[in-house]
């Protein structure tokens, strides 16, 4: 995302639910943001 971020309505459409809001569930790890649920990421992220 560094090199080459999203615009903004594209990091919008994958964040945000239908009704507008952030998807569930959202956490916050430092700098970076899980947004939605997958274990994967989640095991690696939370141990």
């Amino acid at each position: 995302m560094k090199k080459d971020p999203p615009k903004p309505a594209d990091l919008a459409a994958v964040v945000l639910g239908p009704t507008g809001n952030l998807r569930a569930p959202t956490a916050k790890l430092g700098k970076t943001w899980l947004v939605g649920f997958n274990e994967e990421a989640y095991a690696s992220s939370f141990g």
